[in-house]
């Protein structure tokens, strides 16, 4: 599984644009977002999909598919959720 690239991320860019307006959020490169000062969502892809990396909670990322669009509204949802 490698980092996502710009042609992946633009498949993706819907979510992004969802991603930037969420408060307390900070797109340092594209698709690569802190919280605070701390890593805390980014993007990878590999034939079965694209996914979303994000720390929620704790020191681990989590995995989660965001090959479809339900699947991106998902992940920004819980990242709201977040506060």
């Amino acid at each position: 599984m490698r980092h996502a690239r710009a042609d992946d991320l633009d498949q993706l860019e819907q979510m992004l644009a969802d991603l930037r307006t969420v408060p307390g959020l900070v797109e340092r490169s594209r698709g690569v977002f802190y919280r605070r000062s701390r890593a805390f969502l980014h993007f990878h892809e590999d034939a079965a999909g694209l996914f979303a990396d994000v720390r929620f909670d704790g020191d681990d990322f989590e995995r989660l598919d965001v090959t479809t669009r339900a699947a991106q509204r998902a992940v920004v949802k819980r990242v709201r959720a977040l506060g």
